[in-house]
């Protein structure tokens, strides 16, 4: 099983992870880097009375440089950082954001959790868009507002499908805002959905969908995930876009990222699990069958033992 999973593209680390598989009932995706393919790319940059856009992405992309998520990654492609902008005091906030200090001052960019000021009405609008608003200013002021858009994957809405009429449930776990989960969740077809999570969060979600489910995986691509994957009866790492941290983590690694080997997994371990089950009754039957031919004299006590 785990050498045919292996031609397919999908490492499974251990035969008890192909068979622990088989008993899963709920399976809880990430959204960025899973469910959606992990490339936002910028689509909108608004900046507030008194600022100009170009003092937002050159605040947002001297801070984002120094992060590895996704949509920092999509900021610095939009707008590279500008010569002479030194950032001190960096710190990077798991799950909302970073703040650094430029010229003096303290710059946040992310969610709007950050700051002082309310920005919940500059980024309602594209949340309601499906797109990712992060805000950028001081921790006080807000000084504008960078939209990004992510893709959904082309086989998540099928996967999501095909694990529903096998009578598996899905859940969608991520730290992103409501709106924008909503609009993701109600496009991929999951169950269910959780937003504004942070890692250890995404962790006591698992734990209460083990106890109302039993066997639960959890797919994933970042080191966000690695608590949650590591929790899950079976951790699934997307392997060509998901960090060391996961992949070292997770139970089962997806080296393509390819969604759609999620139902060959399930139905592999359903396979590989008859087999086994196959395997022991036959051996069972066969060392009844000698024991009772030993009674009679039918089989003697020695080929009895050499065969069973």
């Amino acid at each position: 099983g785990i050498t045919s999973a292996a031609r397919q593209g999908v490492l499974i680390k251990g035969g008890n992870y192909l068979e622990a598989v088989g008993d899963v009932r709920v399976v809880a995706f990430d959204k960025t880097g899973t469910l959606t393919y992990g490339k936002p790319v910028v689509t909108d940059v608004v900046a507030v009375e008194g600022w100009a856009e170009a003092d937002v992405l050159r605040i947002a992309s001297a801070l984002e440089v120094r992060s590895g998520h996704p949509i920092a990654q999509a900021i610095c492609a939009y707008h590279p950082v500008e010569a002479g902008v030194v950032v001190t005091d960096f710190q990077s906030v798991t799950g909302k954001g970073v703040r650094g200090q430029i010229d003096g001052t303290v710059y946040v960019v992310g969610a709007p959790s950050l700051f002082l000021a309310d920005g919940k009405s500059l980024v309602e609008g594209f949340q309601i868009a499906g797109k990712t608003a992060i805000l950028v200013g001081t921790e006080t002021d807000v000084v504008g507002v960078i939209a990004v858009a992510d893709t959904v994957r082309t086989e998540a809405q099928a996967v999501v499908a095909a694990l529903h009429r096998r009578g598996i449930e899905t859940v969608m776990l991520t730290g992103g805002n409501p709106k924008t989960a909503q609009a993701i969740a109600d496009d991929v077809g999951v169950g269910s959905w959780q937003a504004e999570l942070l890692p250890d969060e995404k962790m006591n979600a698992l734990k209460d969908l083990s106890g109302r489910y039993g066997a639960v995986a959890m797919v994933g691509d970042g080191v966000n995930d690695a608590p949650a994957l590591a929790f899950a009866t079976v951790g699934i790492a997307m392997g060509a876009a998901g960090t060391d941290t996961a992949l070292e983590t997770a139970d089962v690694a997806l080296m393509a990222d390819d969604l759609s080997k999620l139902p060959y997994l399930f139905d592999l371990s359903q396979t590989a699990r008859g087999i086994i089950r196959q395997n022991i009754w036959f051996a069972i039957l066969v060392k009844l069958g000698l024991a009772i031919g030993i009674v009679p004299g039918i089989v003697s006590l020695v080929v009895a033992v050499l065969v069973g």
